[in-house]
């Protein structure tokens, strides 16, 4: 029984970051039907730049701050040179490979700056760790799988509630007629790659006392978060964070009852047998063309 508690609340924290990762992924689809390979790096970013602003003085809440508000101001520029010169030539796909290159880029320079090495973010959420049902985990990990549902509330209030929120509804819906309705598309689109930006840095202020930040810790939470985001139905916002825990807690039991070299196996397996079945994504809607 403590074993099986312990997959289901390891799983449940990287499943979190998973799922912070795929909403970035959500959101900047809705808004440009594009997004931003390079969305695992702002994860590295957010960690390290953490890391590196707290050993320069900063108070341990105003670097990690620091450290998303760079994450969204990546985000957002990058949407502009990288996505937004392709959005207006009818069937690019071009912002694949800038952004990948981007992504490159950016992990090239976080190396050469970090040398290879890990760098460790003093926490007090890894101080020590607690107990539930017998099975041991630090409070860090437990505060990730709430912060992602507490993002995903947060994303669907601001949409209903909020005129910028509303704007980027009807962007995602048509974003000719949102232009013909006085919506500035462009700066829809933009704030919509800054506010995945800041949830891809979150995540990495967030699990890099667990794991220790470095240019390579983006990697595979940024591919994952989009499979994530794609079994989960990219469109679906509750989808992806509700997939995202999920595939996290199967990795784990994966990892425990088979081994680590079979997670990714199966992890991926289970993706291409999900979008043969289902291949909107579980939660996802057909998009209709009207032509």
């Amino acid at each position: 029984m403590t074993t099986v508690v312990q997959y289901i609340l390891s799983g449940l924290a990287i499943g979190g970051i998973y799922a912070l990762v795929a909403l970035g992924f959500h959101i900047m689809w809705s808004s440009a039907k594009a997004v931003n390979f390079a969305h695992g790096d702002t994860l590295m970013i957010g960690g390290l730049l953490a890391v590196y602003l707290l050993a320069a003085g900063l108070p341990l809440g105003l670097a990690c701050l620091a450290a998303v508000v760079a994450g969204g101001l990546f985000g957002l520029v990058l949407e502009r040179i990288a996505v937004r010169p392709f959005l207006s030539q009818q069937g690019s796909v071009g912002w694949m490979l800038t952004t990948i290159a981007v992504g490159i880029m950016v992990e090239s320079f976080a190396t050469i700056q970090t040398q290879g090495y890990a760098r460790p973010l003093p926490s007090p959420g890894v101080a020590s760790s607690v107990h539930i049902l017998g099975a041991g985990i630090y409070p860090q990990e437990l505060v990730i799988p709430l912060v992602a549902v507490v993002a995903m509330l947060g994303l669907r209030a601001l949409q209903r509630h909020t005129l910028v929120g509303r704007a980027m509804r009807a962007v995602a819906h048509n974003k000719n007629a949102a232009a013909l309705m006085g919506i500035n598309v462009n700066a829809v689109v933009a704030f919509s790659f800054a506010l995945a930006g800041l949830l891809g840095a979150a995540a990495g202020v967030l699990v890099a006392p667990v794991v220790q930040a470095s240019a390579a810790m983006g990697v595979l939470p940024g591919l994952k978060g989009f499979a994530v985001a794609i079994i989960g139905g990219i469109t679906s916002a509750p989808g992806v964070v509700i997939t995202g825990l999920v595939y996290g807690v199967m990795e784990k039991f994966v990892e425990g009852y088979i081994s680590t070299a079979a997670r990714e196996i199966i992890g991926f397996s289970l993706m291409i047998l999900t979008l043969l079945v289902f291949p909107q994504g579980l939660f996802g809607k057909r998009e209709v063309m009207k032509v």
